[in-house]
């Protein structure tokens, strides 16, 4: 019970972190779209692809290497556990040096080949090499990050994110105070340097903190008895940095064609990183904005399955699957609905004069997918499941590519959303299959699909028609606030009747 209470402890308060982070970083969006517009968020998301790709290459999979063999080694022999952490962080901190060494040396040095000849436009040179400087403290900061997570100590992981994203803000807006209207080069240079300081203040709180926490714990490992520890360590780690580095570069090569797929269908430059732009900038973040409560609840499965794996404890393991299927379901499912029913609403208040609308409405229907899979993710790392899992996402990342070639020239931007509907189906039916067929448990449609899409419909009904008959309001804001407040209570509502029901029925 006190583990569960702590495992329950630590969601919630990342997910208020999370909740908090996303709402910052939307608004910030909001904020961005109308200072910089959306040729210019069109140019950053070009350039956050490539140096995405980077910071894949800088981690190589050191944070779930870390969190799974600290885990591991509590769930093994909890009493003697002190004894080899401090030989395990140090593998993990040579680790991470060496790849985010590596990381930093390319793109600092093949930046002008790329942003000249695979981005098409010089303005992104310099960008790229400004954030090349990030990538060695964060590959550290991941190693910090995957120890206090393995050590449910996250709440300093939280507290780093929080001073971190204040700090990238108050830069960022501190910059572009001085940028001129229209000038994109400056506008995105803006950005990224608020964000350079933001990693390296963070990096530098993140370190202090872990160190901290190691002196409390260097007489208990003093007496550490020597392991080889290499091997599990590359055993964890190599399968999901090979699975990222591949699924990394396909991502980017389909980032890098989506706006070239525009072009070929008839739109300007500028239209098709505008369209790119207001898709990935804009409607994304808006959609997976609600995910900060499941995605925080993820992140701590893969310690508790772990340390539930090693000890063979299957019961536990089925439990917690269940739990989370219904709970995610049920929470996503909601999400979903009220996406789809007030998709002009949340438009036309958050993004005005912007096509984020009708793209809401196209993508909302993917939500409870999208939550799910990344919720049984984690449960399949926990479990051990690294090498089919990266087996998906780098089929899942082929196929982007291919159906981008394909579909954008002659779908447009629709294209694109039919390709994010076909992979993300295809991934989340792959590791579901493959997570019951491991554990060997049956789906439950009712509680998990048939009752929370019963409840999101009548409480989206009800709110239209009241808020159509009786509701007046001043803003267009107001209106959204209060079509979206009243939607969510009465869903939450008929979904705690409903349980409440089940267990008068069940008589537990």
């Amino acid at each position: 019970m006190q583990r569960f209470k702590r495992f329950i402890f630590n969601g919630l308060l990342l997910t208020a972190v999370s909740l908090l982070m996303r709402s910052v970083a939307v608004s910030f969006q909001v904020y961005l779209s109308n200072k910089i517009g959306a040729t210019a968020m069109g140019v950053f998301a070009l350039i956050s692809t490539v140096y995405g790709f980077a910071l894949t290459l800088g981690t190589s999979g050191i944070q779930l290497a870390t969190t799974k063999l600290i885990s591991e080694a509590f769930g093994e022999n909890e009493k003697n556990a002190s004894k080899s952490v401090r030989e395990l962080l140090s593998k993990c901190i040579c680790y991470a040096l060496f790849f985010g060494a590596l990381s930093f040396c390319l793109l600092f040095s093949l930046s002008s080949f790329i942003g000249v000849h695979l981005l098409r436009d010089a303005r992104t040179v310099l960008p790229l090499r400004i954030m090349s400087i990030t990538l060695i403290p964060i590959a550290l900061s991941s190693v910090f990050n995957g120890y206090f997570t393995a050590m449910r100590r996250v709440w300093k992981n939280a507290a780093v994110q929080v001073l971190g994203e204040g700090i990238r803000i108050f830069s960022c807006i501190s910059l572009l105070t001085l940028c001129l209207p229209g000038d994109v080069q400056f506008a995105c240079l803006a950005v990224i340097i608020g964000g350079v300081i933001a990693e390296l203040i963070s990096f530098l709180i993140h370190g202090s903190l872990f160190l901290y926490e190691r002196r409390k714990e260097k007489e208990a490992a003093k007496d550490s008895t020597e392991q080889k520890t290499e091997g599990k360590l590359l055993k964890i780690a190599l399968p999901v940095a090979f699975s990222a580095y591949v699924r990394s570069a396909l991502v980017t090569i389909e980032h890098l064609l989506i706006p070239r797929g525009l072009e070929k269908s008839g739109s300007s430059r500028e239209n098709a990183l505008a369209s790119y732009g207001t898709l990935h900038s804009m409607v994304f973040p808006l959609v997976l904005f609600p995910s900060a409560l499941s995605s925080s609840f993820a992140g701590l499965l893969i310690p508790e399955v772990s340390e539930a794996n090693a000890r063979g404890d299957r019961e536990t393991i089925i439990k917690t699957i269940e739990r989370v299927f219904e709970a995610v379901l049920t929470y996503a499912i909601g999400v979903s609905g009220i996406l789809i029913c007030f998709s002009e609403e949340l438009g036309g208040a958050i993004y005005p004069k912007t096509d984020a609308a009708k793209f809401i409405f196209m993508v909302a229907p993917l939500v409870p997918i999208m939550y799910l899979d990344t919720s049984v993710d984690s449960i399949l790392k926990g479990l051990g499941q690294q090498v089919y899992h990266m087996a998906i996402n780098i089929a899942d990342s082929f196929l982007s590519v291919i159906l981008v070639i394909i579909l954008i020239p002659r779908f447009e931007v629709l294209g694109y959303v039919m390709t994010v509907y076909f992979t993300e189906i295809v991934n989340a039916s792959l590791s579901i299959a493959r997570l019951f067929t491991v554990v060997k448990i049956r789906p439950k449609i009712i509680p998990w699909v048939v009752r929370p899409v019963f409840c999101v419909i009548v409480s989206t009904f009800v709110t239209k028609l009241f808020i159509g008959r009786f509701g007046h309001f001043s803003t267009e804001t107001l209106s959204v606030a209060a079509h979206v407040l009243l939607a969510a209570s009465l869903y939450l509502l008929l979904t705690v009747i409903f349980k409440r029901v089940k267990k008068s029925k069940t008589g537990c």
